[in-house]
């Protein structure tokens, strides 16, 4: 992975208290330690911590992301909501959108694209899932799906400088099974080469790969040609497992 960082992005999901900071500082005094060069490491965390985390690591190499946003620029009567605005005054720089699991339950399309526009307007940097069902994979059909969210998704989107693009396939999520080498291979060129022809190669094209991320597999992953990073679902959980994810890419 050849490119200005290598991007370890964990997400949370809905895990943690404020008692799960030690998971964090545990990896940021290895980090520390090691005087790891060329990384970021971002936490998305549940939206109760991002204030605290966020003071916590003022003087850390670490970031702290959301995990969802409103559409919403402005406040306004959407009870249990918190737009991009408010995700950055409490000290996020990173938002994860379009998520499977937010999709499932109700993000179209449109309606990702509405907060992606909404969180780069806030100055967030957007990690922007695409992925495809088992189903649609079995049916040769992952090149249109991605297309089409990556179409819809970045609708009047002029510059990539805050997206990361999460590949995540559906049917990887916290399953254990991974895509093999060339799947991979080739559903990364696809994805690269249609942002460069969409965005007419004005900006570098940043794509990180999740589901099922493990220190067991991550060597298999790293040598997949065009992955700038990996989105970390339940192996963030652990300061021990996220660290030998991060130990296993440089050994």
């Amino acid at each position: 992975m050849s490119y200005k960082y290598k991007y370890f992005i964990a997400n949370w999901k809905m895990f943690g208290d404020f008692s799960s900071f030690r998971i964090i500082n545990s990896i940021n005094n290895y980090v520390n330690k090691i005087k790891l060069k060329k990384n970021r490491i971002i936490f998305c965390v549940p939206t109760t911590l991002i204030s605290h985390f966020s003071n916590k690591l003022k003087k850390s190499k670490i970031f702290i992301g959301a995990q969802n946003c409103h559409y919403l620029d402005d406040y306004g009567p959407h009870t249990g909501s918190i737009n991009s605005k408010m995700i950055k005054s409490a000290g996020a720089n990173y938002v994860i959108l379009g998520h499977s699991e937010n999709r499932i339950e109700g993000d179209t399309d449109n309606l990702i694209n509405n907060k992606i526009k909404s969180a780069i307007k806030n100055n967030l940097v957007v990690i922007f899932c695409i992925g495809e069902t088992l189903k649609q994979r079995k049916q040769n059909l992952t090149n249109k799906i991605l297309s089409l969210q990556i179409d819809k998704g970045l609708k009047l989107v002029k510059s990539l400088k805050k997206i990361i693009v999460s590949y995540e396939p559906v049917w990887s999520i916290g399953t254990g099974i991974i895509p093999t080498h060339k799947e991979l291979t080739e559903t990364i060129s696809f994805i690269r080469n249609k942002l460069n022809k969409k965005f007419k190669k004005k900006h570098s094209v940043k794509i990180i790969y999740g589901g099922s991320v493990n220190a067991k597999n991550i060597r298999k992953l790293i040598a997949i040609q065009g992955i700038s990073g990996f989105l970390i679902g339940g192996a963030s959980q652990s300061g021990k497992k996220f660290i030998d994810i991060i130990k296993n890419c440089y050994m």
